[in-house]
């Protein structure tokens, strides 16, 4: 399971994030982007000691100064099911390389097939 893949599936949700310097972020994920930067809305700070909270509207984390996050059980197993769920797309399904989709004898030059580069006539 891909860490951003999991992010993106609990957008919206309630997550715990610890920051390196010991505080703790408690809110409900906005957005998230490649370099796992994230957004968070209704936020309870907390300070390292555990002695001060604060209501914060939004806060933005870059994502180089998260040491850990915290996703609810429902959102991994929800993305466990969906990457074990058989798909048509990349490997394994779908069509393959070779398979042209339906299009039969039909060839992809013409009626009078492809012999090569400079050659006409049939």
């Amino acid at each position: 399971m891909l860490p951003l893949g999991l992010l993106n599936a609990a957008t919206g949700h309630p997550m715990l994030v610890e920051l390196k310097n010991g505080e703790t972020l408690n809110g409900h994920l906005i957005s998230c982007d490649t370099w796992m930067n994230l957004t968070l809305k209704e936020v309870v700070q907390t300070s390292p000691e555990g002695d001060r909270f604060q209501r914060v509207p939004e806060v933005y984390v870059r994502g180089n100064n998260i040491k850990y996050l915290r996703v609810p059980d429902e959102i991994i197993e929800h993305v466990k099911e969906q990457q074990q769920a058989p798909s048509n797309r990349g490997r394994g399904g779908g069509a393959q390389r070779g398979d042209h989709g339906g299009r039969g004898d039909r060839g992809g030059r013409g009626s009078r097939g492809f012999r090569g580069r400079g050659r006409r006539g049939g």
